[in-house]
């Protein structure tokens, strides 16, 4: 297990309000309607949210004996839609043809992970091994009489097993916790507890092996360490309040192929009084350029400054450090403004296809935060909790543009 204090490489790169400002909905970057209650469910026992391929150890997603394997996110179906994430459990899904998904199942044993749920993280093959190298976020611990946000990384290492019928895992090995945060570059549950404030983060692994050098590591989500107190933002003249949102994505170097070695770096991007959550942060290397890839929420900017429901980017010529805002704004994606929260969790593969979840539709003008206050029949008429129409961009140099629409939940 690591919890160490973060190596300095290069400073962390800041993601500033005056790039925010910048944000301007426009066909290159919005998303067409969808219409929710159309789609069409990955399986009628389940909701499911944030998704991830299984991937090679280059990157790539993979397929076993001609299955190809995505990871989700799941609860029960008659759970309400804002209580997933209370019992959320990792499942996965099988496909030959990248479109049309067989569920297969829970990913680990009962009682096998770590934490009081499964939060989201990624999965990586080695074809040489015959084995898989899961990750995910272990919230809260392991029994505990009520839930609490207390967020670590963690893995298990297994058998990958595939037949005419479909994949299943074997033989894990014992999960393990690979990283806490130091409380310096990033913040420890124990400071967000201390702030008096709820948002906190320091999840989503997000496995990544730079193919320039062959080094591999770890991202995840976090956010700017210390006690609120002691922060202060540069701009005097923001509006009070901002120095609360302070959201950061990290990074961890795995040492000489040893995931229990992490050598923890200084955050690779931060948003100090900018915005508080930084979601599933993914790099892709494209034309020699690593492009950072984070989603955000509309209701987690700091007072003062607007930004939608998407997925943002960020481009530079070296992991780190120089990351500069694709678009000049750092906006990708964005929910269409008639439907705000259409989709959520984007992840943007390898061939810059772009998978999501449907998340909520529909909702004439109903801020996200009111949704949990709803009557039971509500949520569900509203929910999608599935996966939402593939996407593809094109990406030239520091600009991306969003290209088409492909059936929902295609991974070619």
């Amino acid at each position: 297990m690591n919890s160490v204090e973060a190596e300095d490489t290069d400073s962390p790169v800041n993601w500033t309000r005056e790039q925010v400002d910048q944000i301007e909905l426009d066909e290159s970057n919005t998303i067409p309607y969808t219409n929710i209650k159309e789609l069409e469910k990955m399986t009628p026992d389940y909701h499911i949210w944030d998704s991830w391929p299984l991937t090679d150890r280059n990157g790539n997603v993979t397929e076993v004996n001609g299955w190809k394997v995505l990871f989700t996110l799941s609860a029960p179906s008659d759970v309400l839609p804002g209580k997933v994430h209370d019992i959320a459990k990792i499942q996965y899904f099988v496909s030959r043809d990248g479109k049309d998904w067989e569920l297969g199942g829970e990913l680990f044993p009962e009682e096998d992970s770590l934490g009081s749920r499964e939060w989201a993280g990624s999965a990586m093959m080695d074809e040489d091994e015959g084995k898989i190298y899961a990750f995910y976020t272990a919230t809260g611990r392991k029994g505990e009489e009520n839930l609490t946000y207390e967020q670590r990384l963690a893995m298990s290492v297994g058998d990958v097993v595939a037949d005419k019928n479909g994949v299943h895992f074997e033989n894990w090995d014992e999960h393990s916790i690979i990283l806490e945060p130091d409380g310096e570059d990033y913040q420890s549950y124990e400071q967000a507890m201390e702030n008096g404030y709820s948002g906190y983060a320091f999840r989503d692994p997000q496995w990544f092996k730079d193919t320039k050098t062959g080094k591999e590591y770890i991202l995840f989500e976090g956010n700017s360490g210390g006690r609120v107190s002691e922060r202060t933002c540069e701009n005097e003249d923001v509006p009070e309040g901002s120095e609360h949102f302070n959201g950061n994505i990290g990074i961890a170097e795995v040492v000489d192929g040893d995931f229990s070695d992490l050598k923890v770096h200084a955050p690779l991007l931060e948003a100090n009084c900018v915005n508080d959550e930084l979601e599933r942060p993914h790099i892709i290397v494209k034309d020699d350029k690593y492009y950072l890839f984070t989603d955000t929420h509309i209701n987690k900017y700091a007072p003062g400054i607007e930004g939608p429901e998407g997925l943002y980017g960020f481009v530079s010529d070296t992991l780190f450090g120089g990351y500069e805002p694709l678009n000049g704004s750092g906006l990708v994606l964005a929910n269409p403004p008639e439907n705000p929260y259409q989709a959520y969790s984007w992840l943007v593969l390898p061939d810059l296809k772009v998978i999501a979840f449907a998340q909520f539709g529909d909702l004439d003008g109903m801020d996200i935060n009111e949704i949990g206050h709803q009557d039971p029949e509500f949520q569900f008429e509203h929910w999608g909790g599935t996966m939402a129409p593939t996407l593809e961009i094109g990406i030239d140099g520091d600009r991306t543009e969003f290209k088409k629409e492909l059936p929902q939940g295609w991974i070619k």
